[in-house]
């Protein structure tokens, strides 16, 4: 979809994160992937959560759908 909007000559890599919020200082990452493009179309993709260590919020969970317990299932 993405090399259809775009001329794509050398690949691309689209980073993305999801965090806590929208605190820069207190905030954290909870989940982190990319996505790399080339003329052919998307080449690869990668995705991994990560624990922040802190509760997430409910208004947090609403955007990205990551919540505390996705960390529990993790654990078993």
């Amino acid at each position: 979809m993405l090399h259809h909007i775009l001329t794509i000559v050398r690949p691309l890599v689209v980073l993305d994160v999801e965090t806590t919020g929208t605190d820069t200082k207190a905030d954290r990452i909870v989940e982190i992937g990319f996505q790399q493009w080339t003329a052919d179309g998307m080449a690869k993709e990668w995705r991994s959560l990560v624990n922040p260590g802190v509760p997430i919020p409910k208004s947090a969970t609403k955007v990205h759908h990551i919540n505390d317990e996705t960390f529990e299932r993790c654990r078993h």
